[in-house]
């Protein structure tokens, strides 16, 4: 069984939701990332969503943009990424991680290197954003040959047979993007949440988490009603973003950076 079944089948049996912290790679540094990274964990993370940093992020509003500007400012790339990867796992052998980014890093590496290095690093998904499935079948398969999953998106805007071969292609978890446009907007029409949500539950048995719009406790717990877990990216990165003295970061800076996810945790909990 993978990390990622393991960890939704114990919530499941729980009754719990997941609650899926994203960061960006090298934001503010790769030493930082991975203490970050441990943090989240310890702050009552299920898995961790590990943004690979781009020039172009087209889906991610100002904050992340910012974040991946200040990896990118310290040459992180698609190799760092992994390497991050591989030293996490050296402590923790149980976090589900999953990689999201976009497909011009991957490309660049090439399908089969990329694919190779994610399973030694011990990868357990692999989200890309600009890649839907009836263009991504050779990544998806090499992906799924290795037993890595493949999570999609699937948008408000989705149309309702895109959405049927989103969710026969997904593996690990389904991935609802709660609001049209970008990381970091408001999230404000729960009912449209809902009525999409109950759609995709007759598509598909695995989890739905949404993501995009959840800021704090009170969207987290909005949400986790309404799904099996939650993702929460650019409060997150805000934080992050807010972090100084790069060459002597302490263990205090980065437990008040993931305090927020200890607030998303609880209010997770109360949804449950």
């Amino acid at each position: 069984m993978s990390r990622i079944a393991a960890v939704t089948q114990r919530a499941l049996q729980k009754g719990s939701k997941l609650l899926i912290p994203y960061l960006v790679a090298g934001d503010p540094n790769l030493e930082t990332t991975k203490k970050l990274m441990h943090s989240l964990v310890d702050c009552g993370a299920d898995i961790i969503e590990l943004g690979i940093p781009f020039s172009d992020p087209s889906s991610d509003g100002p904050v992340i943009q910012r974040g991946v500007e200040r990896s990118l400012a310290q040459g992180t790339s698609l190799a760092d990424t992994l390497q991050i990867v591989n030293e996490f796992r050296q402590q923790d052998q149980v976090t589900p991680i999953v990689l999201m980014g976009y497909l011009n890093p991957i490309e660049t590496m090439g399908y089969e290197a990329f694919t190779q290095r994610a399973v030694d690093v011990d990868v357990d998904g692999v989200l890309v954003v600009d890649m839907p499935p009836a263009e991504s079948t050779t990544l998806h398969q090499m992906l799924r040959n290795a037993s890595i999953d493949t999570i999609y998106l699937v948008a408000p805007t989705t149309h309702p047979d895109r959405a049927v071969t989103i969710a026969q292609h997904s593996t690990g978890y389904l991935y609802y993007v709660s609001l049209k446009g970008v990381t970091g907007a408001a999230l404000t029409d729960h009912a449209s949440v809902q009525k999409n949500i109950e759609a995709l539950r007759k598509l598909t048995d695995l989890p739905i988490v949404i993501g995009f719009g959840i800021k704090d406790g009170d969207s987290a717990r909005a949400m986790a009603q309404q799904s099996d877990g939650v993702v929460i990216g650019s409060a997150l990165v805000a934080r992050i973003g807010e972090l100084t003295g790069l060459d002597a970061i302490s263990l205090e800076q980065i437990t008040a950076t993931t305090d927020i996810i200890k607030e998303v945790r609880q209010a997770v909990n109360s949804a449950s």
